[in-house]
């Protein structure tokens, strides 16, 4: 695990004095570049071991670390996109995806440039005056994953960002993510409850069991980048990784 990017080491994480165990004694890494997805059911302690990845939380026991130094806070050059876009009602687009580089303190008269050229990468450059409640659910989307790429991170950690869109706006969200990740080459993180989504965008698929959460199991997705997508949802080796996750998952679910 020397060369990963990010790593967890025997890290647990409780609530309560201990009384809520949400993960425990996790060993786990993330190699440099790829895309790792996570599945599990509800309540597996998914989320907060992004958090913990984020330096949002400590762990309670264990270690994380961000090229093999400790993470002990927020750190740059990892960012998280949430599930409910996190997007301030009173701000513009532009403003929304400006707002980190403000916090940097990055001088006001950099942000055009900064900003501009990933409102067009997500397809939004003819909407930066609009605000929030002017957007659908997917554009708003787009407007966050703007604002964590504009950060220009070396790790994107995302919980679940699709989780709330409808079927077609996430396919077409999936198939941009892919397409932005092969040209700008991030190591990401990526929450999901969706088996499909995590076959898709993943190099690799980590499958966890109920609380205490832990690893039940990784599996090497090993399909080509760039990806055809359709082509992929075809083929024979998806559906025996959709019915080989499902086969895992489904006493883990049922028992959640």
């Amino acid at each position: 695990m020397a060369s990963a990017k990010m790593r967890l080491e025997r890290a647990t994480r409780t609530f309560l004095d201990g009384a809520v165990v949400a993960f425990q004694e996790l060993d786990l890494a993330v190699r440099p570049y790829e895309t790792l997805c996570v599945v599990g059911p509800s309540g597996c302690g998914k989320t907060t071991l992004l958090r913990c990845l984020a330096g949002l939380i400590p762990p309670t026991e264990g270690t994380v670390y961000l090229d093999d130094k400790p993470v002990l806070g927020p750190n740059a050059n990892v960012v998280m996109v949430f599930q409910h876009f996190g997007l301030f009602p009173w701000k513009t687009v532009f403003d929304n995806v400006a707002y980190g580089l403000k916090l940097r303190g990055e001088p006001r008269q950099r942000w055009a440039a900064l900003v501009r050229p990933y409102l067009q990468t997500v397809g939004l450059a003819q909407c930066e005056g609009m605000y929030p409640y002017q957007l659908s659910g997917g554009m708003q989307q787009r407007v966050g994953l703007a604002r964590a790429l504009v950060l220009d991170p070396e790790v994107l950690l995302m919980d679940e960002p699709f989780g709330s869109l409808d079927a077609q706006t996430r396919e077409l969200l999936q198939e941009e993510l892919m397409r932005i990740l092969d040209r700008e080459q991030r190591t990401m993180v990526f929450i999901t409850h969706s088996i499909d989504e995590a076959i898709v965008l993943g190099d690799r698929i980590v499958v966890m069991s109920t609380r205490p959460g832990r690893v039940r199991e990784i599996l090497d997705v090993e399909f080509p980048r760039p990806r055809d997508v359709q082509a992929i949802r075809g083929g024979a080796r998806y559906a025996e990784l959709r019915q080989h996750i499902w086969a895992e998952l489904r006493p883990e679910v049922a028992a959640a």
